[in-house]
């Protein structure tokens, strides 16, 4: 085994295989960049490497400078995690030309499968079933255009490195595929560096299962189940669960013993997965299951194959790269229970799962597991920590583990109605809505569902008087509040200003709200809402309502969702003729990819101005209202969030 290892990676994947190390007696090596100087991988791991500034071509992605930082500090193998360099066979190379192990599949078998046209072709030739669709070499728009013709719309153009969603576009009807084909190629580009693509058959009702395999350098191979991957938004995943819903003896069968197949047909070493595509129209049949792809590294998704199989993937990685056997065959590897795996964004699901950036100024997890369940929150975050827009802006994932896959959803509910964030925006309500959605709760899920069921997934409803109410006493300094939780122990007859009403100012997105916040005789507090809510509540609050409070703004937590309204500052000076109504402006930091408009166009509601990439995903910019552009950002320009991308001209002038 080895002694020490480096973790080419940061966040919740460096923290999880830290933990699995310490476990193991194994000494870890971090690299960080300078926004992740003081992060929690970093502060985690024996040691660490500092190798270059934010942007990831400069840091995380420079292969030469994590075999350096390897070398230096006697680490005797790399851990890749995943993203990053880990499915990129040149850094393999790198690697093992070095003298080091990676802890991984061989680069031979990355190049096998790192392609999605060579690797169907691949496992056409070994038996695999795989999608219709046109997985060849050439490139030329009229060539993909008529190949879509002879597939049938509608058709889906992916690119043929990396996944995630990225370069990826479901295409209806001919007449859109050129710009869609535009479009999936820059993204690819911006993302992998390669914007070729395939182009394949859309299925009308999929679901996305993959099997978890897994193989040593003594020629072994097995399986641990089904994951179900369907609950997708913007083609990534949301909500992951094993084993898949629904999932017959025969389609099992058939698609677990595919998966060995195709691992064992490419000599595959470590950790894997083969996805599939099921057409699940009329059922799970064991006839109507395709390849996609083959991720060639531990998935994000693993903890939940972990807790129903009773393993830890981490250390079987560290195990066979260092020479051993697989730990188990496969008549030892037993499937018990259900689990869940809920992804946390920092993102705003009413706005299209747009990213967000922020400090978490108050991070709360569940302190225990619903009763009946058992839980984990994989994390590299913590308290005071910065969304950073270089990096994916994933917070955490909530895993649970129950009994069956009710009693899993569950423990899932739970858990996101006691998760508590505030100073970004998030995605837990959304989450919660999902896991309570019908259709998902039946099992009847496919890619499609959140698409479908979007409107009422990410809306929220309005805060209540008693939510209005919490955060107007939190800001009227009605007691000696402390910035965090629990300030409601010490109300009970005592305030500071007895028999005054204190007016309270608050802003809940563009609602202004005015609070009188006042005691009664019996030592409870009154508080009296103006418009919108004229109401007047009186509270003991007996069960203390949840909040946080950070700069300039209180959180009140009612279940999974977190209402933030803004305490504004009665000392500032507001400047709203500074607020150019005229101007649109960038909703996160991001590069301007594409301007499509020019100044004194006149344009109309909802048309395409721009395109900004953040993320490594491309966002389009469309006009809020019919205007003449007075001004435009700069193609190629790089922007912070708030600046302004479009100016319009003003109204008396247009």
């Amino acid at each position: 085994m080895f002694s020490k290892i480096l973790i080419a990676n940061r966040g919740e994947i460096a923290c999880r295989v830290i933990r699995t190390a310490r476990k193991m007696g194994v000494r870890t090596v971090a690299v960080y960049s300078d926004a992740d100087a003081k992060s929690l991988h970093v502060e985690m791991a024996d040691e660490a490497v500092h190798i270059g500034p934010p942007s990831v071509g400069e840091s995380y992605l420079r292969g030469d400078r994590i075999v350096a930082a390897a070398l230096s500090t006697g680490a005797q193998a790399i851990h890749p995690g995943y993203g990053f360099l880990s499915e990129n066979p040149d850094f393999v190379d790198q690697v093992v030309a070095a003298g080091l192990t990676f802890i991984g599949p061989s680069a031979a078998s990355i190049r096998a499968m790192g392609l999605k046209d060579a690797a169907k072709r691949l496992m056409e030739k070994a038996g695999v079933p795989v999608v219709p669709g046109y997985h060849g070499e050439a490139q030329e728009i009229v060539l993909l255009a008529s190949k879509a013709r002879e597939i049938g719309y509608p058709v889906l153009i992916k690119a043929r490195a990396g996944g995630g969603g990225k370069g990826m576009r479901r295409v209806e009807h001919p007449d859109d595929f050129s710009e869609a084909l535009s479009s999936a190629r820059r993204e690819a580009k911006a993302a992998f560096g390669d914007d070729r693509v395939l182009v394949e058959k859309y299925v009308d009702k999929p679901r996305h299962i993959e099997v978890q395999v897994f193989g040593d350098n003594f020629g072994n191979a097995v399986h641990l189940y089904e994951r179900d991957c369907s609950a997708q938004r913007r083609h990534q995943k949301v909500i992951e669960e094993a084993p898949a819903p629904g999932m017959t003896p025969a389609l099992r069968k058939a698609m677990t013993e595919a998966a060995v197949k195709a691992a064992k047909a490419i000599g595959y070493s470590g950790a894997g997965t083969i996805e599939f595509i099921v057409d699940a129209s009329q059922g799970l049949k064991p006839d109507r299951f395709w390849f996609m792809e083959m991720n060639t590294r531990l998935q994000v998704e693993h903890p939940v194959t972990e807790m129903v199989t009773g393993t830890d993937l981490v250390e079987w990685q560290l195990r066979v790269a260092s020479g051993e056997k697989l730990p188990k065959t496969q008549s030892e590897i037993a499937l018990t229970g259900h689990a869940l795996e809920a992804r946390i964004y920092a993102e705003d699901a009413s706005k299209g799962f747009l990213p967000a950036t922020g400090t978490l100024h108050h991070l709360k997890f569940p302190e225990a597991a619903p009763e009946g369940a058992t839980m984990r929150v994989e994390t590299g975050v913590r308290t005071g920590d910065a969304i950073s827009p270089y990096y994916d802006p994933m917070i955490a994932k909530l895993v649970v583990h129950a009994k069956d896959r009710l009693a899993a959803l569950e423990a899932l509910g739970a858990a996101l109605a006691r998760t508590e964030i505030a100073g970004s925006t998030v995605n837990t309500g959304f989450l919660a809505a999902l896991a309570a959605d019908p259709d998902f709760c039946a099992g009847d899920v496919d890619t499609g569902l959140i698409g479908r069921h979007q409107a009422a997934l990410t809306g929220v409803a309005p805060p209540t008087g008693e939510i209005v109410s919490a955060a107007a006493l939190a800001a009227s300094g009605a007691a000696a509040l402390p910035l965090s939780n629990d300030p409601w122990s010490s109300l009970s007859g005592y305030a500071h200003f007895h028999g005054v009403a204190r007016r309270t100012r608050l802003k809940f997105g563009e609602t202004d709200i005015l609070a009188k916040v006042s005691v009664r005789p019996d030592g409870r507090f009154q508080v009296a809402l103006d418009a919108p809510y004229d109401s007047t509540n009186s509270h003991d609050f007996r069960a203390a309502p949840r909040l946080a409070r950070w700069p300039g703004h209180i959180t009140v937590f009612e279940g999974a969702v977190g209402y933030t309204f803004a305490v504004p500052d009665p000392l500032a000076r507001s400047d709203e003729a500074a607020a150019a109504s005229g101007s649109l402006r960038a909703p996160m930091p991001g590069l301007v990819k594409l301007v499509r408009v020019a100044k004194g166009d006149a344009v109309i509601k909802g048309q395409p101005l721009l395109i900004l990439e953040a993320m490594k995903m491309e966002h389009t910019i469309a006009a809020p209202h019919d205007g003449v552009v007075a001004e435009v950002a700069t193609e190629g320009a790089q922007v912070t969030d708030g600046t302004v991308l479009v100016r319009f001209v003003e109204e008396q002038n247009a």
